[in-house]
């Protein structure tokens, strides 16, 4: 980096890295890529889905310094598939190349402590919660929020993982032991119709946009479908989408974010969860937008003005899960063949298991719910083929 700084703009052929080997970071480098930029990747294996298309790749932890060094070596810019990323990593980074999201937004939301402290600062609605550390917080909590809720551990907990729902007082003190007796958040519990989400990209400048409503529904709380738009009204739309760009400004984010909320039974918005990246629920805007969310997060990792989030059609959305591969190999054909308009994404995964996000497929019809029976039928012609065993017999 030269002594007057970055470039307000880094334009093509720079080199762009990623940290993070997984699905997301595949689909960003693919944007890059397509952009003209060269695009690389940190990520601690080498057959990871990002380092499958990656014009380079570093091959070691992201906190490993001499790592950290050749990455910054390589990459011209630095942005991130994932929340769990070291934060004082992230920091080394940022005195180096320009970083984004900044090592403060994703240190704020990989902590669901430091998330809801945040929320609650800045007076946006969310759930009530209560911090548990000790056997003390644990009663205190459960007076505070009341039953049902859910423990949550206060870190590396996505797709239901780390979350124990408690029903009676009583089992409080058994649920936070399945965690570790790690620090925690209680949730209370929330009765909601729906669960929407709104992806924002802003840009450096402090301009952002946002993406229509998605409507999420959830399997064993993991992701399995997103309507674009959602089916919520206008009013409530508008809410969500200035809600999601509240936080985006009050995080200072520069790049995009997605803000998941609860819908209640009485129309109030709730959000659950941040997360400072491009988000499962916006993967159909790679067919359904104008300019796909991959595309934002690399404007506004450039610093290249930011696209449209125009829908070109409805769509939905559904993940194919590893749950897909038990009996056989999926059959791509028959699903394919069955809609010719479906889209398949398949993310390079060597191996399935029950509840791995193995891909997704996106169907864009005029009406939302028609794309989503649409994709749901794809997706149902999946269904493995069976091996043919060819049997030989002698002649007597």
């Amino acid at each position: 980096m030269s002594p007057s700084g970055p470039p307000a703009v880094l334009r093509p052929p720079a080199s762009l890295g990623v940290i993070g080997g997984g699905q997301l970071g595949r689909m960003f480098l693919q944007a890059a890529q397509r952009m003209g930029y060269r695009a690389g990747v940190l990520s601690a294996s080498d057959d990871a889905p990002a380092a499958q298309v990656a014009h380079w790749s570093v091959v070691a932890p992201s906190d490993h310094l001499p790592a950290l060094r050749a990455f910054a070596d390589r990459a011209e810019a630095v942005t991130v598939e994932f929340e769990n990323v070291s934060a004082p990593a992230l920091r080394w980074l940022a005195r180096r190349r320009p970083v984004r999201p900044g090592w403060r937004t994703v240190w704020v939301s990989q902590n669901r402590i430091r998330e809801k402290s945040f929320l609650t600062r800045h007076r946006i609605p969310h759930a009530p919660w209560h911090l548990v550390r000790t056997g003390d917080d644990l009663e205190a909590a459960v007076e505070a929020v009341g039953l049902p809720l859910i423990l949550k551990t206060a870190s590396s907990g996505y797709d239901g993982k780390g979350q124990v729902r408690v029903d009676r007082a009583r089992d409080a003190t058994a649920a936070w032991s399945s965690l570790g007796h790690v620090a925690c958040v209680a949730e209370g519990w929330v009765d909601f119709q729906a669960e929407v989400s709104v992806v924002v990209a802003r840009g450096r400048d402090g301009q952002a946009v946002t993406y229509p409503v998605g409507q999420n529904r959830h399997d064993r709380h993991i992701l399995d479908s997103t309507v674009m738009p959602a089916a919520v009204g206008p009013i409530i739309a508008q809410e969500a989408r200035r809600l999601a760009l509240t936080v985006s400004q009050a995080l200072g984010t520069v790049g995009v974010l997605t803000v998941e909320f609860f819908l209640t039974a009485e129309g109030r918005l709730l959000i659950n969860e941040l997360a400072p990246r491009p988000h499962n629920s916006g993967h159909l805007t790679i067919e359904a937008a104008v300019s796909s969310q991959f595309e934002q997060q690399v404007r506004a990792l450039c610093g290249l003005p930011l696209g449209m989030t125009n829908l070109v059609s409805p769509a939905a959305m559904v993940n194919v899960l590893g749950d897909l591969w038990t009996g056989g190999e999926p059959d791509w054909e028959a699903a394919l063949r069955a809609d010719p308009g479906v889209k398949l994404h398949l993310y390079g995964k060597r191996t399935p298991s029950t509840g791995r996000k193995m891909g997704h497929l996106t169907v864009l019809d005029p009406d939302p719910e028609a794309a989503l029976a649409r994709a749901l039928a794809a997706r149902a012609a999946l269904k493995p083929r069976v091996a043919r065993t060819r049997v030989v017999t002698g002649r007597g």
